[in-house]
């Protein structure tokens, strides 16, 4: 079940780093066309993969039955992303819809359009599948229940997601201009986000746990016996309720919240009614662990490190794109559209990255996290026996290998395996303690410096010097198709200036004026440049006076009024530049003390009368 949560994480990432483009690969008609086509020919595909397992069942061959249902169950979902990538970078049909005001406005909207064309290619494949499923485990629920256990027991992972960019969209939709500006700065963005992010970890079960329809476990036997466990462990909660996935007939529980507030015990029938009170006790205790060894706040810190990593990551791939020269002229003379090239690029990446991070990093963690809540049943029972009963049951109901291995859990018989190790060894317990404390100190500090080097990529004089060098190469980039463009060479100019290369200033602010004689801002900005440059060696007094004269003729503004008056200044003529100055001063609305400074400079410089 848990692999469902990539998928849907996979599909949103192929389309978050799609970029729409006005050439699209086919017309509308042919892209829909093809759409249609192929989601024909997957619905047949599924049910024919599906109905081979069911004639093998039907002659009775169960010998690795198990293994093949799984496995096409796992390829057909696969190829559902396949065909997601498909429809959005092949037939660009997200370039079709997003013109639309609507989608424009609020273009979570569109990318919400998106994600359910993803659940209706899933529902193809659970729809086909349950067939196999009922013959296989004897399952006693209906198609429709299956199909809508698995969606509604994945969706939650987007929910998150949905908030985050649907509230972001409507503050942009908003006729206030400083929220939006706030948001759309890099300390806006990681501001917003880790609020969004604390707030969702809070208050996300309430919403979970009313979107999987769970209902209050009865006062009784069961829930009495729950209570007493919890408050001997001394772990407070809200409610414990009855989870209805799969129509209840699964053999499980859980626990999510951080703060006890919204903190929910789940339970589902059948573990109440095919299980010992005994083993109910060790189950609960299993989730207990989760919350008193911290580990539904290490997930926060996770999910925090993958966002640090895909900052990291981007930035780092777009500074390849640029300064590896090879790639670059790869891409460039393709022949192909850059846009979706790039963004194909991005989403190939990131989706590496993603399960890179999830199938090894964080699937390392989760089972370690579930050996040791196992195991933290010794904290309130002498033995695990009950616990290792239990995992028994689960594999013999479920129909499944006790060996089938898991990215997120050990498999049974591992769990069972180390259970009955500290059975005998009470080491096992504290090894396992250890082993989670200096995974965890590990990952803390590269998440540490991970923070570090985000930031300085982003935020600090290495961000900003790296992007002024990806600026620079754009420009220059588009000076060689565009070389008569004065705007280009003004826009390099104020990049060289940033930099102090001064040469470089010159000869690019020079280049546009000769395209562009009459741009006062050029005009103002070369004369500032000739009369104040730290290196003495490119002052030109005099040039500055005579650029700054026509720049004044073109422009009165107090800052090009300011230039004038510092030019007058370095070439002797303060009282002319004291004029200046007063007259940058009566037009000034903002930065008047600056104003002031220079005009008492000014003033100061004039010879006594």
């Amino acid at each position: 079940m848990f692999g469902n949560f990539i998928y849907f994480i996979l599909v949103l990432l192929i389309y978050l780093t799609y970029q729409p483009s006005d050439e699209t690969n086919f017309t509308a008609f042919e892209s829909f066309a093809l759409f249609f086509s192929l989601v024909i020919g997957f619905a047949y595909l599924t049910r024919f993969q599906f109905q081979r397992i069911e004639r093998r069942i039907a002659r009775g061959q169960y010998l690795h039955i198990d293994h093949r249902f799984h496995t096409t169950l796992l390829h057909q979902s696969v190829m559902t992303i396949f065909l997601f990538a498909i429809n959005v970078y092949g037939l660009d049909l997200p370039s079709f819809l997003f013109r639309m005001a609507l989608f424009k406005t609020i273009p979570t909207l569109l990318a919400l359009v998106f994600l359910i064309l993803y659940i209706c290619y899933l529902a193809i494949v659970w729809t086909f599948a349950y067939d196999t499923y009922q013959k296989l485990y004897r399952a006693e629920i209906s198609r429709r229940t299956y199909v809508l256990s698995n969606i509604s027991f994945s969706i939650p992972v987007l929910l998150p997601w949905l908030c985050l960019s649907g509230i972001a969209d409507v503050i942009h939709a908003l006729p206030f201009k400083a929220p939006a500006e706030f948001l759309d700065t890099t300390r806006g963005q990681i501001t917003y986000f880790l609020f969004f992010l604390v707030a969702i970890a809070i208050i996300g079960p309430l919403l979970i746990q009313k979107f999987w329809r769970c209902s209050p476990l009865e006062n009784g036997y069961d829930r009495h016996r729950i209570d007493a466990l919890c408050k001997r462990a001394g772990m407070e909660y809200a409610d414990i309720l009855y989870w209805p996935i799969f129509g209840g007939k699964m053999i499980t529980a859980g626990v999510m919240g951080l703060i006890k507030r919204f903190r929910y015990i789940l339970v589902t029938p059948s573990l109440l009614r095919l299980l010992e009170p005994e083993e109910v006790d060790a189950v609960i205790a299993h989730e207990i662990g989760h919350i008193k060894k911290k580990h539904l706040l290490f997930y926060l810190f996770f999910f925090v490190g993958y966002m640090l990593l895909t900052v990291v990551a981007f930035d780092l791939m777009v500074y390849t794109l640029i300064y590896v020269r090879p790639l670059y002229l790869l891409f460039d003379g393709s022949g192909l559209n850059q846009t979706t090239i790039i963004s194909g690029f991005s989403s190939a990446v990131m989706i590496c990255l993603f399960l890179v991070y999830f199938r090894f990093i964080f699937g390392f963690f989760m089972r370690n996290f579930e050996r040791q809540a196992d195991t933290y049943v010794y904290a309130l029972f002498d033995s695990a026996q009950p616990l290792i009963s239990t995992l028994e049951k689960i594999a013999a109901t479920s129909g499944q290998s006790a060996d089938r291995p898991n990215w997120h859990h050990f498999s049974i018989r591992q769990r069972i395996e180390y259970l009955l190790k500290c059975e005998t060894d009470s080491s096992w317990i504290t090894r396992q303690d250890k082993k989670v404390k200096k995974s965890i100190g590990v990952y803390l500090i590269c998440l540490t410096l991970l923070g570090v080097l985000g930031y300085q990529m982003n935020i600090g004089m290495m961000g900003e010097r790296i992007n002024s060098r990806l600026l620079e190469k754009i420009i220059l980039s588009e000076i060689e198709t565009d070389p008569d463009n004065p705007e280009l060479y003004d826009m390099l100019g104020n990049i060289y200036y940033s930099a102090k290369n001064w040469s470089g200033t010159r000869d690019a602010w020079e280049r546009s004026l000769a395209l562009k004689p009459d741009n006062a801002l050029v005009l103002n900005n070369l004369a500032w440049h000739y009369a104040t440059c730290e290196d003495h060696t490119f002052r030109d007094q005099e040039r500055a006076l005579s650029l700054a004269r026509l720049a004044a003729r073109l422009e009165q503004s107090p800052h090009i009024l300011d230039t004038l008056a510092e030019s007058y200044y370095v070439n002797g003529m303060y009282r002319e530049a004291y004029e200046a100055g007063q007259q940058a001063l009566a037009l000034a609305r903002d930065k008047r003390s600056y104003y002031k400074e220079q005009l008492e400079k000014f003033e100061n410089a004039m010879p006594p009368e």
